[in-house]
């Protein structure tokens, strides 16, 4: 056995974002598990409608939700999760679903 032995990488463990995001609402009136308007505000990025178009369409929103703000925005809020999750987050199923 050597020292390099007990130096071996040990695996990141995924990052809780679910606590990270509720220790950042604490005392705000944010509903961020539903709303991407609120999860964009309790990540300090702008949720105005402009900026969520914009992030839509970089993220390859289908078309036919484009035109409707309420679908554009589910899809979004969904979206958001997902490339959370893809990058090392523990984002609960229910949440992407």
């Amino acid at each position: 056995k050597t020292a390099m032995d007990d130096a071996a990488p040990r695996a990141i463990s995924e990052v809780d974002v679910v606590k990270q995001l509720e220790g950042l609402a604490k005392g705000k009136d944010l509903n961020w598990k539903v709303s991407i308007v609120d999860l964009l505000k309790l990540l300090d990025l702008d949720s105005s409608r402009e900026a969520r178009t914009e992030l839509a369409k970089e993220l390859n929103c289908p078309e036919d939700m484009m035109g409707d703000s309420a679908k554009m925005n589910t899809w979004l809020h969904k979206e958001v999760l997902r490339k959370i999750a893809a990058n090392g987050g523990n984002i609960p199923k229910d949440l992407l679903d």
